[in-house]
């Protein structure tokens, strides 16, 4: 698509931004093991039929890891003054959030401040910074503080403190380098996301300030899922020239669309192809609108829409459901999707654990272990209500649920690097059982559902 081919763009509504965001290129570097990869996502973003208003890069611009001083001003240089030769930057502003290679001693940071010494410095230590550009506010943190602790974690009182003096602000991004939450499997306090109780201190920040996504990389994939209707999107595809997992991402860059409207991206490869996109936010119908969901109803849906990437479907159910209170905790099961010759089952929604969490099994090739998705635990002995949704558009974060129609929506907990985009959707469904096997065994159990579609053609 590349050779004379523009890459088509979202564009904005009236009074709307268009912006790119990408991150973790480890580059710097002449003739590097990473350069070439950076060149070509640059390229890329070259093509863009139309240029974007401003660039956010997410941090780990260079191999950097070194104690030699002089060896990072060589690779500042050469990041900026070669690699990004392209870019007008007058025109097209650069934001940068601090990393992990980039940032880990004094003489680090007193080489990153020269650097960055053209960005706002409204923040602590000049680290972080805001940046308003008309009804956008963007916040840019530092989650290599070492105040708080140094890799891992981010200074919350300043962010409320910026977030609470400029309510009126329409829109609202925060970009980082830590994710909050786990992106493929890959967990683990301070190396690879936020520290646990740091990373809900902030998310809760963003969530009592109405912020509308969080911005990072570091995990070098593309991911994106919803917390508390919060999104964090990890786009760390900038050149590195390993994946999270192998062979399983991509190198891309992410371009986005905000207005009225909500926040639109897509995501797209060196190659310039778009590999993933999303509008968020969706409007549903209410729940009391929904029909019954019988299982001869779920043949509406014809088997491969889940599997397209100029279509995204999205499922939702509302169970309503009282368990028992017991012992045992075997699995039972609210809904079966069955696959063909014995199979696994392709979806299964049900309970299980000690403490009877939500939980969504997903089953694409026989033979292979199911991967697991955990929502909440349900309580016992209490009629209560709760959706469960996929979406086939985002990837392992689009296993959600929520409580009802006034709460936000958040991705189950899992550590796949997949989601419902490799599932047929099955003809044949079950209610209560799975082969017979697992029966639900609580007082009550109703289903509704409702689905939507959502096309490439009219998100661009």
């Amino acid at each position: 698509m590349l050779e004379g081919n523009p890459i088509p763009v979202l564009k904005p509504r009236a009074g709307g931004q268009q912006f790119v965001v990408y991150g973790d290129s480890c580059s710097g570097v002449a003739d590097g093991m990473h350069e070439k990869n950076f060149s070509q996502v640059n390229a890329a973003i070259r093509a863009l039929a139309a240029p974007p208003q401003f660039i956010c890069f997410l941090g780990d611009e260079i191999m950097g890891l070194s104690a030699d001083e002089a060896e990072l001003r060589r690779q500042w240089q050469h990041f900026f003054e070669q690699e990004l030769l392209w870019l007008d930057r007058a025109a097209i502003p650069l934001y940068h959030t601090t990393g992990n290679h980039t940032l880990y001693d004094s003489a680090s940071e007193a080489v990153f401040r020269e650097a960055m010494a053209h960005l706002p410095q409204n923040g602590p230590r000049g680290l972080s910074y805001f940046v308003r550009r008309g009804d956008l506010l963007m916040i840019f943190v530092n989650t290599m503080d070492e105040r708080c602790g140094g890799e891992g974690t981010v200074e919350t009182e300043w962010l409320e403190d910026v977030l609470s003096k400029r309510r009126d602000v329409k829109y609202k991004l925060v970009f980082g380098h830590h994710p909050v939450w786990g992106v493929n499997g890959y967990f683990g306090d301070y190396q690879r996301l936020i520290e646990r109780e740091n990373g809900r201190r902030f998310w809760d920040v963003l969530r009592r300030h109405g912020v509308l996504a969080y911005f990072c990389s570091h995990i070098l994939a593309f991911d994106v899922q919803v917390q508390d209707g919060i999104l964090q999107i990890c786009t760390g595809g900038a050149g590195t020239a390993h994946r999270m997992p192998a062979g399983e991402e991509y190198l891309h860059f992410l371009q986005a669309a905000l207005d009225d409207e909500g926040l639109r991206f897509q995501v797209v490869d060196r190659n310039g192809h778009t590999r993933e996109w999303l509008r968020w936010h969706w409007t549903l119908p209410p729940a009391d609108a929904w029909p019954p969901f019988e299982p001869s109803s779920a043949q509406a849906l014809p088997r491969d829409c889940l599997q397209g990437t100029a279509q995204s479907y999205l499922v939702v159910w509302e169970i309503s459901l009282r368990l028992r209170r017991e012992d045992e905790k075997r699995p039972q099961t609210i809904l079966c999707a069955a696959a063909e010759g014995g199979a696994m089952p392709y979806l299964w929604f049900g309970i299980s654990g000690v403490d009877r969490r939500i939980t969504a099994l997903l089953s694409p090739e026989a033979n292979h272990s199911p991967h697991r998705w955990l929502g909440p635990p349900l309580p016992a002995d209490q009629l209560l209500s709760i959706q469960v949704a996929v979406h086939s558009g985002m990837g392992p974060g689009g296993l959600l649920w929520r409580w009802n129609d006034d709460h936000p929506w958040s991705s189950m907990v899992g550590a796949s690097a997949w989601g419902a985009e490799r599932l047929p959707w099955s003809r044949e469904w079950e209610i209560g059982a799975s082969g017979g096997q697992q029966k639900y065994r609580g007082d009550v159990l109703r289903l509704k559902w409702h689905y939507q579609t959502f096309d490439l053609n009219d998100h661009v």
